[in-house]
């Protein structure tokens, strides 16, 4: 049994049609990504998974652990063992370091759990301990989104959905944070990765998926998917023949007929 299932979901997002008909499984420990454009629909997966988007998905459903969870309150689906860390961010910039990561374990009681919790995201991000009284809001960016994953993990999540988060970092950080993912995955978190950098991302996952207009086109092995041509041209940014274009065009039409 998948550990998360997503059954033809069709959500309205700002009175546009954003999916249509998106299906996806992951099963436990696995890393999965979806790559698209701007306006694909990526974050709206994510949102309508976490309840984010009101009275959505308007059909379809999604299950969690076998359970279903489409139209459940953000609050509810967090406790249940799901940690979203959203596109910019958004750490509590007023609060400190540790504030922002006591912030991610609220619904916890077990304050061993919370201290040894403490520990591992302080060996992940180093940093943060170094910062753990400075105001969030004064944080480099870089250092503000290893919070935001340290407060998500806080949660104690068997689930991590990550959005974009190489989002206007130095291509020396986008190593580290990605380095990071890959180790927390490793150690067990299934993780759906939403982001725009197809290599660094594809490099870290098991499986890809790409979205256009609110559907999936392509789906496969990341490692097939890196050395797909049409991936290489259109997310990937290598240049191909025009035969080659052309065979790809034809092979792509194929595969989901």
């Amino acid at each position: 049994m998948p550990l998360l299932e997503i059954k033809n979901i069709e959500t309205f997002y700002r009175l546009i049609y954003a999916l249509k008909g998106v299906s996806l499984a992951l099963d436990e420990g696995t890393n999965t990504t979806i790559l698209g454009n701007n306006g694909a629909g990526k974050s709206t997966i994510l949102k309508t998974v976490m309840g984010l988007i009101d009275d959505q998905p308007d059909k379809g459903t999604i299950e969690f652990m076998g359970k279903r969870i489409d139209r459940k309150d953000p609050e509810d689906i967090v406790r249940l063992g799901i940690s979203y860390v959203p596109e910019g961010r958004e750490v509590f910039e007023e609060l400190t370091t540790r504030e922002n990561l006591l912030m991610g374990a609220y619904r916890r009681r077990d304050r061993a759990g919370i201290r040894e919790d403490f520990r591992r995201i302080y060996d992940y991000f180093s940093v943060l301990e170094e910062r753990e009284d400075q105001l969030a809001g004064t944080l480099s960016g870089g250092e503000q989104q290893m919070l935001a994953i340290g407060r998500a993990l806080m949660n104690k999540p068997r689930l991590l959905f990550l959005d974009e988060p190489s989002l206007g970092l130095s291509p020396l950080m986008v190593k580290e944070i990605f380095d990071i993912i890959k180790m927390i995955n490793s150690e067990g978190i299934t993780i759906l990765l939403v982001e725009q950098n197809a290599r660094m991302a594809l490099k870290i996952a098991h499986f890809g998926l790409i979205l256009e207009n609110g559907r999936f086109v392509m789906k496969g092995r990341a490692e097939e998917l890196l050395e797909d041509e049409d991936v290489k041209e259109f997310y990937l940014g290598i240049k191909q023949t025009e035969s080659a274009k052309g065979y790809q065009r034809w092979k792509r039409k194929k595969r989901w007929r």
